[in-house]
């Protein structure tokens, strides 16, 4: 059997609008499937260590799950990845207001950001490609902008996503994928996973997770096959997790940078992060929940999937000691994202 890709329509939003939900499966059986809706991740089934195959990250069976879903579930994020405080910044000698959802900050792109959306969706030999039109003023974002998201799932079960952006007009971009992953392929939380992060710097945050403009010593936040577990804190009321951005080492040439590994030593399943974005956004998922059933035919709930967001710097467009995610007529946007999943 060769890799092919098939669709099928899923349902349809409150207005009308067709959702699709594609599969991209290789030769050896593996598969990813995505829809259109918010350009998300569904499904990622591999094998683990016995030959087993199972989801190793969070999705929803039913597409009623997705149209309300407040936790991201596997979206593509934009027009701005993580926050931007007090929805507010300036940018060329104007100033522009964003919607708020974050208390009185953005994130994700606000309220109507693109995990909303429907895109437009089309197969070009093995690879899959979702577009969308995001209008000037679209969230308070200045410019017309124009993204595709491009998928590609090889034979050795590794998932490339591409995004190319264009607008007429300077504005701030930064996309994502909001998968959380879960290695073990069970309703199982990730406390048992084991994460290396290829960074000794992060940028500090205020408690709303607004950067102070500070990058410092990762210290005890550091990740080298530790496990998960080890890194969060029981503070009486709840447990906290990790929600931080790790300056990635540059290491690598042409800006293909080790990101991170998370492993899972009960199913000998391994997932590798390689990126071109300076940093990543570790989320162990603390505010997890929701009423619909997922794959494992459970409720989501804190900790039972990790997030691994490639992405520039939050808040960069209000920090200018950070390096600026700009795009423009003159500076088109392209960056990459690869998730490759194998056995420890």
């Amino acid at each position: 059997m060769t890799g092919h890709i098939s669709s099928k329509i899923w349902g349809e939003t409150d207005s009308g609008e067709v959702i699709h939900l594609f599969r991209l499966e290789n030769e050896t059986g593996s598969y990813v499937e995505i829809t259109n809706y918010g350009a998300a991740i569904v499904s990622v089934v591999v094998p683990d260590r016995y030959g087993r195959y199972g989801h190793v990250v969070l999705g929803f069976p039913q597409v009623s799950a997705y149209l309300n879903d407040n936790c991201y579930l596997g979206s593509t994020i934009g027009r701005y990845a993580n926050r931007i405080s007090n929805a507010h910044f300036e940018l060329n000698g104007e100033s522009y207001y964003l919607e708020t959802n974050d208390g009185v900050n953005a994130n994700h792109g606000g309220l109507q950001g693109y995990n909303k959306r429907v895109f437009g969706a089309k197969i070009k030999e093995n690879s899959l490609i979702m577009s969308l039109q995001s209008e000037d003023g679209d969230g308070g974002f200045p410019g017309n902008l124009e993204l595709e998201v491009i998928y590609d799932w090889s034979h050795d079960n590794t998932l490339n996503i591409v995004y190319k952006a264009i607008s007429d007009r300077d504005t701030p971009a930064n996309f994502t994928n909001h998968t959380y992953f879960n290695l073990r392929g069970s309703d199982a939380t990730i406390l048992e996973h084991k994460l290396t992060v290829s960074a000794a710097k992060i940028a500090e945050a205020d408690d709303d997770y607004i950067p102070t403009g500070r990058i410092i010593n990762a210290a005890d936040l550091t990740f080298q096959n530790n496990l998960v577990e080890d890194k969060v804190k029981n503070t009486g009321n709840r447990i906290t997790g990790v929600n931080t951005y790790y300056v990635l080492t540059d290491e690598l040439i042409f800006k293909n940078r080790f990101a991170a590994e998370l492993t899972d030593e009960r199913s000998g399943r391994s997932l590798k992060v390689v990126t071109s974005y300076p940093g990543l956004f570790v989320y162990t998922g603390d505010f997890l929940a929701g009423d619909q059933l997922n794959h494992y035919q459970g409720k989501c709930v804190p900790f039972g999937g990790l997030c691994l967001e490639c992405q520039h710097y939050p808040d960069s467009i209000n920090r200018p000691e950070f390096p600026q995610a700009i795009t423009g007529p003159q500076r088109p946007y392209h960056e990459f994202i690869t998730f490759k999943f194998g056995l420890i």
